[in-house]
Formats: C-alpha cells, structure tokens, sequence
C-alpha cells in the first residue's frame, strides 16, 4: 500500500541532545564566525565596554553582540529584531551566544556605536587571508557601484529636479486660472459653485507646495553640491547605468583580488562618478597587500589625467581605456590617437605625413600642456577628413608619456577589460542579492561605512569556506 512519509507526533516525548554542541557539526559556518571574534582583541580594536563597569546593570559582551551581526549579515539577517527573534529560536544563534537573547534596541545601539571598531574587524579579515596566501598576486581590479539609501527620490532634491518641479507647478496654476475664468462665464448652477470650490482648493495646495519647494531652494543654497536629502542627509542622487534612471544613495568603491576574487579594501561615499577615486583605491589596496608594487585594472570612468599620475608616483601600474570624448570619429574624421609622436623631435606626425611642431605651452585647470600644429594643413588633399577650421592643432600633457604607456599595457593586454568585469562586477552583485531590494538599512555615512563594512566581511568569509573549506579556515584561525 502506498503511502506518504509520516510526521512525528508533536505530543510524543523525545530526548533531545542534552549538550548543544551536539547540534553544531565540525563543518557549520557558525563554527567559523565564533572562532574568528573568538581570537580577536575587541580592546586593541576600539570596542568600547569591553572591561564591565564596577556599577550599574551587567552589560552584554561586545563579542556576543558582534558574533550576533557577523552571523546575520553572513546569513542575510541584517535587522536588528530580526537578529533578536533569531536569538531566541535559531539553535546555531543559541549555540554562537550561549543562548543570551540581547533585546534589538541593545543590538541596534552596539551596531551603532561601535561603526569605527567594525570596519578594524572587516580589515582584521583581510589581513588573515593575505596570511593564509590567498592574496598572493598583487593584482586587483577597482570599480564603484551604487547602493539604495534609506531615502525615497521624492525626497531628494536637486537643482534641475526643483526647477522642472516650480515650472509644473506654475503650468498647472495658469491652467486652473483659466478653468476658473470660463467657469465664471457659466450661468451659475450647483454644478459650477462645486466646480470653482474644487479649483480654488487645487490652487491653494499648489501654491503651499510652491512655497515649500522655495524654503528648500534656500536650504539647496546651503548646501556643497546643490543638494538636499530630508530621510538620509547624506544619501545624494547617483546616475546609474541604465539611461534616463537614477538612483538616491551611495557610491561604494573596491578594489577586488583578480586571484580569489576578495575584496581587498573599499570605501563608501556620497560623490556619483568614480573619476577621483582610482589613487585612493589604489593606495588602500597596496597598503592592506603590503606590496611596494600593485598592479590595478579599471573602467573608463576612472580615466583621469591627474589619477593616474598619481597611481605612477605611488608605483601602481593601472590598465583602463580612455573615454572617447571628441565626437570626430563618429563624424568620420581623425581623432588624436590617428596623430603618431616622435619623441626624439618633439612632433606629432599626421595621417598625411606632416609634421605638426611644437610652439607654446600654457595652462589650463591645473595643467600644463603644449600646443603644436602645421600650416600644410591650407593645402592638405585629406584635411576634410581632419578639421573643419584653418588648423588642425594637437594638445599634449606634460606627462602625457604616462597616458601613453596605459594605452600601450591596454593594447597589449586586450583581455584587461574583461578580467576586470568578472573579478569586481561579481562581489558587488553577491552583496546586493543578500541585501535585498532596499539595499541599505542605516542613514549617514558614517553608519552606512558599518553596514558595508558587515556586508564586505560576510561576503569575504563566504569565499574563503568555499575555498579552503571550514575546517582548515577554524585551523588557521586558531592556530
């Protein structure tokens, strides 16, 4: 006769493990996550309370509370009552916290206090595993990617989002205005008394709306970068990738091992593009790899001349191609790399075979470039297909050799780009599935910092149990 697996009976004794060990085995990822806060020391690290107070109630802790958020931002439970409620039922929780049940406003408030402190603990990390030798290569690629803050896109507020919003609503005014005057020729009715009560209440509205968008347009004045978030004062409006959509957040930089794909350093900040940011990436990834030499790969959006000066003098090799700003190709004429330069003579040869000579340097934006151009371009056959004015003229860096060399290792490293793609383009995916659609659950940045800083770790111990198992990782932990 068939039939299905049958349930126990809830009423029917049983003996459990009287141990709790006995429900954690040797290969579970708590194991892990209690070793490791196990051999940290929470005082060198800036934990505070660490040492009980003489008076007053007993204290939790700060390694219970941080083997609390370790555990939940390595298993997709970032909330703090959601933390607590697992502390209560969850048996590897029971296990991790010997069975201490912190209230969320206690684990809320150590989260809180402690930012500083956390983001040591993630770095703590990092260094384990340049110990264990999964940091081996000094080779790491770099990109930013943009995180949902906790605040809605109608309430941010930038300067050409205010003045499409004024003009709507001075639009809609006048239509109302002129609703009124035809209703007014109306013979007067019940229906037309209604229909003037309606419109003259929509025009209030507006114009208290109007007066509301004016008080934040004094307060936009105020602001560094014209600006204003009411939910999360720091969350700005970003551009992200697809066209014609935004997002209110912020930017998160790393710098990710092109070996074992771990997150080597990172930073979290409010400026949307990622142009300034390649040096410092750079740098924190070349002290945390204690190299004096790294090699870094980005995209375009970090092409910036006085970046990658930066990053040589630092002894940062960087591969990324250059953003193609000038519209000739598109319009099928010569573009600045069609010019070849003859360093010996200190001229640009162009597509016709002339020789564009240097006369005078000057400056622009902090720059110092030099300017060289020919006057065979009045009779050149193909110079319709050069420039439309009296001379083709050539701009050239002072360090335009180091501009130079970068394009050279992109020339001859064509697989750069794609490297770079499947090494920091999958961390950051990863995260962002843990955290869910609302991505960040903190205002501020400096309480934004923590939450990534959980977020990196989580992901970074994820890795290295897949890689060198949880075993051998509660070993060198340990040993």
């Amino acid at each position: 006769m068939k039939r299905f697996i049958e349930a126990a009976d809830r009423e029917q004794s049983t003996l459990f493990p009287e141990c709790l060990d006995d429900w954690i085995d040797e290969n579970n990822p708590v194991r892990v996550v209690d070793a490791f806060v196990g051999e940290l020391d929470l005082a060198d690290v800036g934990f505070t309370s660490v040492n009980p107070k003489d008076t007053g109630r007993p204290s939790y802790h700060p390694s219970v509370l941080l083997k609390l958020y370790v555990y939940g931002y390595l298993n997709r439970v970032q909330s703090s009552r959601r933390l607590e409620r697992e502390a209560g039922r969850n048996v590897e929780v029971m296990w991790l916290t010997g069975r201490l049940v912190p209230d969320h406003k206690t684990i809320a408030d150590f989260r809180r206090d402690n930012g500083s402190a956390i983001q040591k603990v993630c770095a703590k990390f990092v260094c384990l595993c340049r110990s264990l030798g999964l940091l081996a290569k000094a080779s790491v690629a770099i990109d930013g990617s943009k995180f949902k803050a906790v605040n809605n896109r109608d309430r941010n507020f930038t300067s050409g989002k205010l003045k499409r919003r004024m003009a709507q609503i001075d639009e809609s005014v006048a239509r109302y205005l002129h609703q009124l005057d035809s209703n007014d020729r109306q013979d007067p009715s019940l229906a037309t008394e209604m229909k003037e009560t309606r419109l003259t209440e929509k025009i209030a509205r507006l114009k208290e709306e109007m007066k509301r968008l004016e008080n934040i347009e004094s307060l936009m004045a105020k602001s560094p970068d014209g600006q204003v978030s009411f939910t999360d004062p720091d969350a700005r409006s970003m551009a992200t990738s697809g066209r014609g959509s935004g997002t209110v957040g912020y930017n998160v930089q790393a710098a990710v091992d092109t070996k074992n794909h771990l997150i080597v350093a990172h930073e979290v900040t409010n400026v949307g593009n990622d142009r300034a940011q390649l040096a410092n990436m750079g740098k924190k990834a070349k002290e945390v790899l204690e190299v004096d030499e790294l090699e870094v790969v980005a995209d375009r959006g970090y092409y910036s001349s006085e970046e990658i000066l930066a990053c040589e003098n630092a002894k940062i090799t960087v591969t990324l191609p250059k953003p193609m700003t000038s519209g000739s190709k598109a319009k099928g004429r010569f573009v600045k790399a069609d010019f070849r330069y003859v360093a010996a003579d200190d001229v640009y040869v162009c597509p016709a075979n002339e020789q564009l000579k240097y006369y005078y340097t000057n400056e622009e934006r902090g720059l110092t470039l030099r300017r060289y151009w020919t006057n065979a371009c009045k009779t050149c056959e193909i110079k319709n297909r050069c420039t439309t004015g009296v001379q083709r003229r050539i701009t050239r860096w002072e360090h335009e050799c180091v501009l130079e060399e970068v394009q050279r290792r992109l020339d001859e490293n064509p697989q750069a780009m794609r490297t770079r793609r499947e090494t920091v383009e999958h961390p950051f995916g990863t995260i962002k599935e843990r955290m869910g659609y609302n991505h960040l659950l903190m205002k501020t940045l400096p309480k934004v910092a923590t939450e990534v800083a959980l977020h990196v770790l989580g992901y970074n111990l994820t890795r290295v149990m897949n890689i060198i198992g949880i075993t051998a990782l509660v070993a060198a932990i340990q040993a």
